[in-house]
C-alpha cells in the first residue's frame, strides 16, 4: 500500500508526539469518550492562577432552555473601570473539557492585556447533541452583553475566541449573533477551528493514526454531535460554519492552523470566503504543526511564536 503524502512534523514538535499519544490518542473512537473526560480534564483552576494578578468570580446563568449553566468571570486585579471582554469556548472536540481546558493560554490576555475573560461550561454529546453546545455559548454571549455594566467589560470591545471545537463554536456564535441581531463584536479568535462536519478536504484525508485528532476522531466527534445528520444537508451554519453561504458582515477574524494536521484546509478555506466576501482575516498557518501543539506542546519554538502572534493580534484589536 502506497503511504498517504502529507506534510512533516515540525522536529521538535514530533520528539514530543510520544509523551501526547498518553494523554490524547490520535485516533479517538466512542468507547474513548469517558477516558477523554478524565486524561483531558484541566488542572485546579486555583493552580493555573496561582501568582497572577487575576480576580475570579463564578456564575450561574440560563443556558439553552433555560437550564442552569455555569461561567467563570476572570478579570485584572484591582482594576475597576471597564476592560475589553472576551467570551472564551473550551477545546475537546465537542465530547469532553470543561471551561478551564486551555484557559492558561489565554491568561495574558488578563494580567498582560488588561481583558475580562469569560469561560463557558457547555454541555457536550452524545449526551447533549446539536443545538446544546452551541446555544449554550449564545446564550454565554448574550448574557455577557447583557451584564456588561456589572462585568466591567466595554460593550464596544468584545470579542469571541475558541480552540478547535470551540473554535467552530465561536465562529457559528459570530454568524448567529449577526444574523440575530445579537451582540456587537469588535474579533473573533478561531485556533484550528473545526468548522466542517463533511470531511472532504485533503487534508481531512491526510491524516489518519498519526499527529493528534485525525480523521476518526474528527468522525467521532461529529457523530456524537449530530448523529445520523453528520454530513447530511440539514446541518446548520451556526453548528458547522463552513456551511455557510454568506460570510459578509463578520467582525474581524484571526485564523491559525497547522499546516500538519486535518483542519488545515477548512481553516484556510474559511479565512480564504471571509476575504472574498470583503471582510477582515489574518491568517497563520504554522507549518509542521499538528493539532492543537500550543496546548500540548507550548515549550517549543514554534508554538511559542503562534501564542506570540495571537496575543498581538488580540492585543491591537482590543486597544481600537
Amino acid at each position: 500500500m502506497t503511504a498517504v503524502a502529507r506534510p512533516e512534523f515540525d522536529p521538535e514538535l514530533k520528539a514530543g508526539l510520544a509523551v501526547v499519544g498518553g494523554v490524547f490518542p490520535p485516533t479517538i473512537t466512542p468507547d474513548l469518550i469517558a477516558f477523554m473526560r478524565r486524561s483531558y480534564a484541566s488542572p485546579p483552576i486555583e493552580d493555573t492562577l496561582r501568582g497572577r494578578a487575576i480576580e475570579r468570580r463564578e456564575h450561574v446563568i440560563a443556558g439553552h432552555r433555560g437550564d442552569p449553566l455555569a461561567v467563570s468571570v476572570l478579570r485584572p486585579a484591582g482594576i475597576d473601570t471597564p476592560r475589553p471582554g472576551v467570551l472564551f469556548v473550551h477545546s475537546g472536540g465537542l465530547m469532553f473539557g470543561d471551561r478551564f481546558s486551555g484557559a492558561d493560554l489565554v491568561l495574558d490576555w488578563v494580567d498582560g492585556l488588561g481583558a475580562v475573560l469569560v469561560t463557558v461550561e457547555y454541555r457536550l454529546a452524545p449526551e447533549f447533541p446539536d443545538p446544546y453546545p452551541r446555544e449554550d455559548c449564545y446564550a454565554a454571549l448574550e448574557w455577557v452583553a447583557a451584564s456588561a455594566e456589572v462585568l466591567g467589560i466595554r460593550r464596544d470591545r468584545l470579542l469571541v475566541a475558541g480552540a478547535s471545537s470551540g473554535g467552530g463554536l465561536a465562529a457559528g456564535m459570530t454568524l448567529a449573533s449577526r444574523d440575530r441581531g445579537g451582540p456587537a463584536l469588535c474579533g473573533q479568535v478561531l485556533d484550528y477551528p473545526m468548522l466542517d462536519d463533511r470531511g472532504g478536504t485533503p487534508s481531512t484525508r491526510q491524516f489518519d493514526g498519526v499527529g493528534v485528532w485525525d480523521r476518526v476522531s474528527n468522525e467521532t466527534g461529529w457523530t456524537a454531535l449530530l448523529g445520523e445528520a453528520r454530513g447530511g444537508p440539514g446541518v446548520s451554519p451556526y453548528t458547522a460554519p463552513a456551511r455557510a453561504t454568506d460570510l459578509r458582515g463578520l467582525p474581524p477574524a484571526f485564523v491559525d492552523v497547522g499546516a500538519a494536521e486535518i483542519f488545515r484546509d477548512e481553516a484556510i478555506a474559511y479565512a480564504d470566503r471571509i476575504w472574498a466576501a470583503g471582510g477582515d482575516a489574518e491568517l497563520h498557518v504554522w507549518a509542521g504543526g499538528f493539532h492543537a501543539f500550543d496546548i500540548f506542546a507550548p515549550h517549543t519554538a514554534l508554538a511559542r511564536g503562534m501564542i506570540r502572534t495571537r496575543k498581538a493580534w488580540v492585543e491591537k484589536i482590543l486597544a481600537d
